[in-house]
């Protein structure tokens, strides 16, 4: 007679590994976009300088009239998602496809890395310096103090910068023996997933898939991007009509832009070997 074996569906669900937002140290939220779709920023350029004649009735040279351009910023992400659960299948699946458990998975493995992913999209493309090159583990190190010199030489300042690496050049910069991890030891810092710092400029590993093609590794300091989420609201309606169940709906309105005046505060390495 043969034997009938027993089974069961186990109740912990096999969840996908997932991150929390990776670019929030990237951007910032210096301009309110509240009750509007656009804000208008000023750029405001500066005098030469001349030198001081001590005759004539213009002394300190022609005065021109200062100008100014404008910057419009206009909200473009209008983003959203829906899905059902029916009481019938969560009955008969132990209870296991919860709705509140289901819009947080939603929120974590496809709302955050789209949001990531533009982000990582709008800074590389309004990057001032862009630099295409082959990274190896005898060139990684090189290459990132190439980058940080070419901010410090568009009088940018280190504080408030961090460097987002792909998982290639991590792996490079960890091999290179010229590689200090002077920050290694002060790893307090509340950066997800930071995994080292150099010249105070925390390193945080990215996977490939949230960068442009071919992108190696970023540098940006905060106030470049300005990335406001204006709406984030989420909803989960128990036994709406015609439902036997929950219908969960999901909207967020957000958007990035870098401001003009700060886009030498961007640097961007690609891998031409790619």
């Amino acid at each position: 007679m043969a034997i009938n074996y027993a089974s069961k569906y186990a109740q912990k669900i096999d969840e996908k590994f997932s991150r929390e937002s990776m670019t929030s140290p990237a951007v910032n939220d210096d301009y309110d976009f509240v009750g509007v779709k656009t804000v208008n920023v000023y750029s405001i350029p500066t005098a030469q300088m001349n030198d001081y004649t001590a005759t004539g009735s213009s002394r300190y040279g022609t005065p021109e009239e200062l100008q100014n351009t404008v910057q419009e910023m206009t909200m473009s992400q209008d983003r959203s998602f829906t899905f059902t659960i029916d009481r019938g299948n969560y009955n008969d699946t132990q209870m296991s496809n919860a709705a509140g458990a289901a819009l947080q998975r939603q929120i974590r493995e496809v709302v955050v890395p789209e949001i990531d992913k533009y982000r990582f999209k709008v800074i590389c493309d309004n990057a001032q310096t862009t630099v295409t090159g082959e990274v190896s583990k005898e060139t990684a190190y090189d290459e990132f103090l190439t980058g940080t010199s070419e901010l410090i030489e568009n009088n940018v300042p280190l504080s408030g910068c961090c460097a987002f690496v792909s998982s290639n050049f991590y792996k490079n910069i960890k091999e290179d023996s010229s590689f200090v991890r002077g920050g290694d030891m002060s790893q307090q810092m509340l950066v997800k997933g930071q995994v080292g710092c150099v010249d105070g400029i925390p390193i945080i590993v990215v996977p490939s898939s949230y960068f442009p093609e071919n992108v190696e590794f970023i540098l940006t300091n905060s106030a470049a991007t300005v990335s406001p989420v204006k709406l984030s609201e989420y909803k989960v309606h128990d036994n709406p009509p015609g439902i036997n169940g929950w219908l969960v709906e999901g909207r967020v309105y957000y958007d990035a832009f870098v401001l003009d005046n700060k886009k030498n505060a961007i640097y961007v390495f690609k891998n031409s070997a790619a």
